[in-house]
């Protein structure tokens, strides 16, 4: 059973940890050495970046009031030494540093020369886009110029491996640190040019700037634009940034990255065959479907254009119009019946005899003319009545107005 005393909620959690940063004296004032990356300077005016050394990283923020005691601006790479406070932000359940002060470092000389040059050769268009050569989708050979030793080769060796074992690799085991490495790496990429492989990736696994810095000289940056080979460039690990990543035709955070960028993975390939079977098979499928459906047709047709089929069909037409010709005859005389029905029934309405039948005469003189008005009458003037059944003779004797 769980005791629910001992359950808290996240902010509760949060709380409690923060509370407990805030107890602790040291955590209070303290200053912390290590390597500036992920940089971020925010419209608001906070400065967000990470504090690293070989052995982990730190989440840090300069809030824009403290940067007035900021005298210089902060860039990837660069080693300082930061004054703060560690504290937990609550909502987020992470801690962070909170720094009011950022010192320059012993190795502020290599930044300031690595800033340098790269303005330098920035302004002479070798980190222009337009110079990038592109990769190969499909390679035979890869190119490596890296140590001999260590996790960066092993790692570009196992990966491109397993994406595609028919690639060639041909290492050449360069000294990536140190007097030595500049000319080292320099003739790495010549012999490497000159054996003709399809693409090269040049670099080694993470450092300090002062491990890393044989990829921020001239020389290697120079090699590495002049080679007619496109070259990926992996140094370090991926906040480490280098005059030879801005240089190299493509940059890739890590070795093992460099090496899924420049082998195409061969089970994607054959994931992608027997994609595009199984697409032309349903094709194929519906297409034979579509077929059979118009040979059904066809055959449909066939039939209703036979002579027997025709006969059918006309004798049907035949007696479907026999139909309707004897339908509308029996509308026509009942047109008739009923338009003669009213012309009888008008007739009625006009007719004299109807009238005398229903008790009306008719005043005719001796000539035969209607008498309608007194005026046409004189006393003692012979008159005949007709009546329903017959005529009846009378003599005017009084005429009253």
């Amino acid at each position: 059973m769980i005791d629910i005393r001992n359950v808290y909620t996240v902010g509760q959690l949060n709380a409690y940890i923060k509370n407990m940063f805030t107890q602790d004296y040291l955590l209070r004032s303290l200053y912390v050495k290590g390597e500036v990356s992920n940089c971020k300077y925010h419209t608001s005016g906070h400065i967000y970046f990470t504090l690293k050394d070989p052995r982990g990283t730190v989440s840090c923020v300069m809030f824009a009031g403290n940067r007035p005691g900021l005298s210089f601006r902060l860039a990837e790479g660069m080693q300082v030494i930061v004054g703060g406070t560690v504290d937990v932000y609550e909502r987020d359940g992470k801690y962070q540093l909170y720094a009011k002060q950022i010192l320059a470092d012993g190795n502020g000389l290599l930044y300031e020369r690595y800033e340098r040059l790269k303005a330098e050769l920035e302004e002479l268009g070798m980190f222009d886009q337009t110079y990038k050569q592109p990769i190969p989708r499909y390679i035979k050979t890869l190119g490596v110029v890296t140590a001999d030793t260590g996790a960066a080769v092993r790692d570009i060796i196992q990966i491109a491996g397993r994406r595609n074992p028919y690639v060639q690799i041909i290492l050449y085991p360069a000294i990536v640190q140190g007097e030595a490495a500049v000319a080292s790496i320099v003739k790495g990429i010549h012999t490497l040019e000159g054996c003709g492989v399809d693409v090269m990736i040049v670099g080694r696994g993470g450092g300090s700037i002062e491990d890393l810095w044989a990829f921020n000289e001239r020389e290697v940056a120079q090699a590495i634009f002049d080679c007619t080979v496109p070259v990926i460039s992996a140094v370090g690990h991926e906040t480490d940034t280098t005059i030879a990543d801005f240089v190299a035709d493509l940059r890739a955070p890590t070795p093992s990255a460099a090496a899924e960028l420049a082998v195409t993975d061969i089970r994607e390939i054959l994931r992608q065959l027997e994609s595009h079977k199984d697409a032309l098979d349903r094709n194929l499928g519906r297409l034979l479907e579509r077929k059979r459906g118009q040979c059904a047709q066809y055959e449909l047709r066939l039939k209703v254009v036979s002579p027997g089929s025709r006969l059918r069909e006309r004798k049907m037409t035949a007696l479907s119009l026999e139909e309707r010709l004897q339908d509308r005859i029996r509308k026509i005389l009942e047109m008739r019946r009923h338009g003669l029905a009213l012309y009888i029934e008008r007739m009625k309405g006009v007719s004299p005899l109807e009238k005398l039948n229903s008790g009306y005469s008719y005043v005719m003189d001796e000539q035969g003319r209607n008498i309608r008005s007194v005026a046409q009458v004189t006393e003692g003037q012979a008159l005949q009545i007709q009546v329903k059944d017959g005529k009846i003779g009378a003599v005017v004797q009084e005429v009253t107005v």
